[in-house]
């Protein structure tokens, strides 16, 4: 059984067919979902999918692209959502250079105070990070971000970045990019890092794997990353589902 640990279900690219996305999820053996919301929609929405169905779960946080727009009442909402019961994880949150809406700055105060609510809520954090990694880094080692630990979403980054972040009680995450012909380093760490370590997810509908990169994404094609990270790794398929799931729990604190 396979567990997809970042998912935008919530996203309006499902709003037309969201149930047989579904239904080939569960046909692929995806067992369970996280659902990611970012800003006050996707939050909303990602909490209302937790309630529909028995096996989505959600985590919940602000976006470092749209963190100009967070406000204290967007924080203290966050906190009160934490503890619902199936809301597993405080994010995803972060940095991003990629895009410029929001200042570096203005990033960085918003990512500091969503750690010290996760630390304060006792749920681990989904990191983005997008061309900040000495920087994101060096935020998680000064907030105590090992306290709750979490997931470093997407990961696309040296095995050296990999290590300090799993010293941080971080697991490394991947997703489509690790199917690419052309994704070095996402193969090399996936292929090397610890196993009790390693999770996987599709980041739908973004990042869709091969063989159909280009095309939406959804949960059920995070089989091609289990498959890819068998191959790299010279084990069964079955063995990267049991031990990706068994670790995705572990991290949630799902039973």
């Amino acid at each position: 059984m396979l567990f997809d640990t970042h998912a935008h279900l919530n996203a309006v690219q499902y709003k037309e067919d969201l149930e047989e996305v579904i239904d080939r999820a569960k046909a692929e053996g995806v067992e369970k979902i996280v659902v990611v919301g970012f800003d006050t929609d996707t939050i909303t929405r990602a909490m209302e999918l937790t309630d529909q169905y028995d096996f989505i779960y959600a985590a919940v946080g602000w976006h470092p692209v749209d963190a100009i727009d967070m406000t204290d009442q967007d924080l203290e909402w966050i906190k009160e959502l934490a503890s619902h019961p199936k809301v597993v994880a405080i994010g995803e949150m972060g940095l991003d250079y990629h895009w410029d809406k929001s200042p570096k700055e203005v990033q960085k105060e918003v990512f500091r105070k969503q750690i010290a609510l996760a630390k304060e809520v006792k749920l681990p954090i989904i990191i983005h990070n997008r061309d900040a990694t000495a920087d994101v880094v060096e935020i998680l080692r000064e907030e105590g971000a090992e306290e709750v630990g979490g997931i470093m979403h997407c990961f696309t980054g040296s095995a050296e970045v990999a290590k300090e972040c799993m010293d941080m009680n971080f697991y490394i995450s991947f997703g489509g990019p690790v199917t690419f012909k052309n994704a070095k380093k996402p193969k090399e760490v996936a292929a090397e890092i610890p196993l009790d370590r390693l999770l996987i997810e599709t980041d739908c509908p973004y990042l869709t794997p091969h063989p159909f990169r280009g095309k939406r994404n959804e949960p059920g094609y995070v089989k091609y990353v289990a498959e890819q990270i068998a191959e790299l790794r010279g084990m069964t398929y079955e063995e990267v589902a049991q031990i990706t799931t068994k670790n995705a729990k572990k991290c949630f604190g799902i039973s």
